[in-house]
């Protein structure tokens, strides 16, 4: 799973996600992307789990971009315990995700394979996403 290898701070705020994503809006490393629709927080074992889904429909032949990382540690208080006495102990990482970002590339596969497999990594996203194309395959050629 993806974690940070070291932060600044063990504990940090998990903020509010609002509004529109001003970068990663557009594909840039694959053909084809998976942007979200509505703001939210992914954890790394949705990230995790969205790479195994698409990674076991394209059966390993393209190439897939991971474009969020999470990096914000999340706190959790044990059940049953009451208010006051100190923020909670580390629970789990996460990665705020604005509306307009995209989250995974792929490159590599045709276009109905990979609509089938961002379906399917989409399942296990909590915020709704969209399959969008790159726009201008500028990218591609110069690769060639």
């Amino acid at each position: 799973m993806l974690s940070p290898k070291r932060t600044k701070y063990r504990k940090a705020r998990k903020g509010r996600v609002r509004g529109y994503s001003s970068k990663c809006k557009e594909v840039h490393f694959g053909k084809y992307g998976l942007q979200s629709l509505k703001s939210g927080r992914i954890t790394a074992q949705q990230i995790e789990a969205t790479r195994r889904a698409i990674n076991r429909k394209i059966k390993r032949m393209g190439q897939l971009w991971i474009r969020v990382f999470p990096d914000i540690p999340v706190t959790s208080k044990p059940t049953e315990v009451r208010m006051g006495k100190g923020k909670g102990s580390f629970d789990h990482w996460m990665c705020r995700v604005r509306s307009g970002r995209i989250l995974f590339e792929l490159d590599g596969v045709s276009l109905d394979l990979a609509k089938e497999a961002f379906r399917c990594g989409a399942g296990k996203l909590p915020i709704p996403t969209k399959f969008v194309q790159a726009t201008s395959n500028l990218k591609a050629e110069e690769l060639k």
